[in-house]
């Protein structure tokens, strides 16, 4: 890695140590989404606002209290989509009220409409 303030050279990324890479580049996007979740043995819901979106996961700052590993269920409406996308995910990292999420067994059809949306805020970028 260089130290700070040296350039990198073409092509290589600075990677925080314990950070992955993504697998999909993430694209601005704001949206308010619904969460839902099991906790205290019973369901709860927390509103929010997605932040950025990938073909595998999105962003979002939320008014609930989540942690990490925790599955829930997320509604998402979409540009190009004429219902909210209803699906699983799991929280992959908190930062304060912020949360990201990734997605987990999509169908055929969400997978398809996610990258349709991805490709369409690629060309606002």
């Amino acid at each position: 890695m260089a130290s700070p303030g040296k350039k990198l050279a073409p092509g290589k990324l600075r990677v925080q140590p314990g950070h992955r890479q993504r697998r999909f580049p993430r694209f601005a996007v704001d949206s308010r989404l619904q969460v839902r979740m099991f906790q205290g043995g019973e369901f709860r819901t927390c509103w929010g606002r997605s932040t950025e979106l990938g073909q595998d996961g999105i962003g979002a700052t939320l008014t609930g209290d989540l942690e990490t590993g925790e599955i829930v269920s997320l509604e998402i409406p979409l540009p190009l989509s004429p219902y909210p996308l209803k699906l699983r995910a799991i929280v992959r990292y908190r930062d304060g009220l912020r949360y990201g999420f990734e997605f987990l067994t999509l169908t055929e059809s969400q997978r398809d409409m996610i990258c349709r949306v991805c490709e369409m805020l690629a060309t606002k970028s």
